[in-house]
């Protein structure tokens, strides 16, 4: 058994929309990781058992790591199939806001979003969420969105129709935004919940390897050239930083998904305590952020960088150049070195 940690009223309520919808359009954040992905097909799959017309509709393409998944070659990428996905979205009855708390994370999704008069429902883990849901399931202190997910599918007594497919990338969404269960994930009822993934059929060893083990030769040298040639450490903050430019980037033949984990490399040392990733993206720069102990990471990205996240791992967005990115961070990091070296 698990606790009950989402409302009732919100299960409800959620519920009823789902048995009055026959049209439901599922969206996540841009550049969408493991657990936008996961959670999304995760609720995807289900909505299809109970005879449901369902989409999942994406801003951008999503990484070639998680494409192995049931029904990642059906969902609609907004900046290819732009005319394809308003229309989706115009003609919901039902629209799930997937791992996202702000209308702002869906970027050019947005204004569809916004102005559909269909029912919204926010299920979610990040601090501070936006008020644009007709029901709001935002719980920061759940581990990822795809486990709430399974939390959401068996209060409302519908386990059965939480298939194989489903279970696979509920589990994706899990162990990805945990770093493996390597942050975030020291709860009991996440491994009841694996286990119960478990019985659906699941292949857990599997499913590391092909979203793990199945990278390209140039991603391989990518990560060898982040580590020796841009890693930058910072011992009197016990801090580490790695930075790509789009120039370094193409020079490795840069497919989205190829710097994923790079930021948690620095903290298999035990001298760091903070690891920062920075990458050069169209239009605004990407930080990545990841952290030991209590050391809020979450609290340095709100402060910084424009963005939010948890405890452990967080991320934001610069909007100047990428050489500015980087002396800002330089910059700021001196105001929390007393936080980072009290923290063993």
């Amino acid at each position: 058994m698990i606790t009950k940690i989402i409302a009732e009223a919100e299960i409800q309520k959620a519920k009823q929309y789902i048995e009055d919808a026959d049209r439901i359009v599922i969206v996540t954040h841009i550049t969408p990781d493991g657990d936008a992905i996961g959670s999304s097909l995760g609720l995807y799959h289900f909505l299809l058992e109970m005879g449901k017309q369902a989409n999942v509709i994406v801003p951008n393409d999503i990484p070639e790591f998680l494409r192995w998944m049931k029904g990642a070659n059906d969902i609609i990428v907004h900046e290819k199939n732009h005319p394809i996905a308003e229309e989706t979205i115009a003609a919901a009855e039902l629209i799930f806001c997937m791992d996202f708390n702000v209308l702002k994370r869906i970027e050019k999704v947005a204004p569809a979003v916004e102005q559909s008069k269909a029912k919204k429902v926010m299920i979610d883990h990040h601090l501070s969420p936006g008020i644009f849901c007709n029901v709001t399931m935002s719980y920061p202190q759940i581990s990822s969105t795809s486990e709430m997910v399974f939390r959401f599918i068996c209060r409302m007594g519908f386990f059965e129709y939480l298939n194989k497919s489903c279970a696979e990338c509920i589990y994706t969404g899990m162990m990805t935004d945990t770093g493996s269960f390597t942050y975030n994930s020291n709860k009991a009822e996440i491994y009841f919940i694996i286990g119960e993934l478990i019985k659906k059929g699941i292949n857990k060893d599997k499913i590391y390897a092909l979203v793990y083990n199945t990278v390209s030769i140039d991603r391989l040298k990518l990560q060898g050239y982040a580590i020796y040639e841009k890693m930058k450490i910072y011992p009197e903050y016990r801090t580490s930083l790695i930075t790509l430019s789009q120039q370094e980037l193409d020079k490795f033949n840069f497919q989205r998904g190829d710097t994923e984990g790079f930021v948690n490399i620095p903290l298999s040392s035990n001298d760091i305590v903070f690891s920062a990733f920075i990458k050069e993206d169209k239009g605004y720069v990407k930080i990545s952020l990841r952290s030991k102990g209590d050391f809020s990471c979450n609290q340095f990205a709100m402060d910084n960088f424009n963005g939010g996240g948890h405890l452990n791992a967080s991320g934001g967005e610069y909007f100047g150049s990428f050489e500015n990115a980087i002396k800002h961070f330089e910059k700021v990091l001196p105001k929390y070195k007393e936080l980072l070296l009290k923290n063993n």
